[in-house]
């Protein structure tokens, strides 16, 4: 275990070189509902790799050639220098430091364990050494641009159940004209939120549960159209009360604290999908789970 005492103490060192960002990611975890989850990461990807102990504690492994630990190393402190001179002059300048200076840090992470983990101990910890990567928010233009194509989608998807149901419905982009009511879907109703949730299930719940890598893809890429399907069906469901109740649905419990109704509905087609994909998983793979 002496690869993993010196990779422990090159982490301790880096955490303590990086505890003003550390402490600037958790007051804006603390103060933000998408990245509430940030104060998780650490904790998820410390116990990934807890569980896998009994196969740790074997014969140090080989160790990988130094310039791939080196090339990561230049990678990460490049990213500090970045984050240095990055100018911060709004909430968004913030973010993106934030985001800049995490991704600095989990790479010399990943630099100190391809120099002192050897091959076979980063090859069984790979999954939460790469999980690390959510303790930094997204920049903003990722965020934006990920929530601009939920929003989008999301329309998309509400449009063809309506007329799947024979509504008569105007649409032109995310803006709808329903029978004596018209209503928008503002960035706001995305469901960003949950789609980042089940998403980072899927990984932990994929990782934990299932043997095959491209199982554990399908499970992740399903997450996708499993949220556009329930906020289309939010959509939906507030248009068709607005219309066939009155407008001032839109104003109703339904729409305003809706979101972790919809959530648990959507939890509903991807617990089946998992169970699909451990039973089959079970069936055509002999290895056990969680190791990559």
């Amino acid at each position: 275990m002496n690869q993993w005492r010196r990779f422990l103490a090159a982490v301790a060192v880096l955490a303590l070189g990086y505890c003003i960002p550390l402490y600037q990611v958790l007051r804006f975890a603390l103060r933000s509902n998408l990245y509430s989850h940030v104060i998780l990461i650490p904790v998820v990807s410390a116990y990934l790799i807890w569980i896998q102990r009994e196969k740790l504690q074997k014969e140090p492994s080989a160790a990988l050639p130094p310039i791939w630990g080196i090339v990561a190393a230049i990678a990460g402190v490049a990213l500090a220098a970045c984050y240095l001179t990055l100018p911060v002059k709004s909430p968004d300048d913030a973010q993106n430091a934030v985001a800049v200076a995490m991704y600095s840090f989990v790479t010399l992470v990943g630099a100190a364990a391809l120099f002192f983990l050897g091959r076979q101990n980063l090859k069984s910890s790979v999954f939460p050494l790469l999980f690390l990567l959510f303790l930094a928010p997204f920049p903003i233009h990722v965020e934006e641009t990920l929530e601009g194509f939920l929003q989008h989608y999301s329309a998309v998807t509400a449009h063809a159940m309506f007329e799947a149901t024979g509504m008569t419905v105007f649409r032109d982009g995310t803006y709808f004209r329903l029978p004596g009511f018209s209503m928008f879907v503002a960035p706001e109703c995305s469901g960003i939120h949950s789609t980042l949730a089940l998403f980072l299930t899927s990984l932990v719940g994929g990782q934990l549960l299932l043997r095959s890598p491209w199982r554990r893809t399908v499970l992740a890429v399903a997450v996708i159209p499993i949220a556009l399907l329930r906020n289309g069906l939010r959509v939906f469901v507030i248009g068709e009360l607005c219309v066939r109740i009155g407008p001032e649905m839109i104003d109703s419990f339904i729409h305003r604290h809706g979101g972790p109704i919809f959530f648990t509905v959507s939890l509903i087609p991807f617990s089946l999908l998992l169970i699909w994909l451990i039973k089959f998983d079970r069936r055509t793979s002999p290895t056990p789970p969680v190791s990559q």
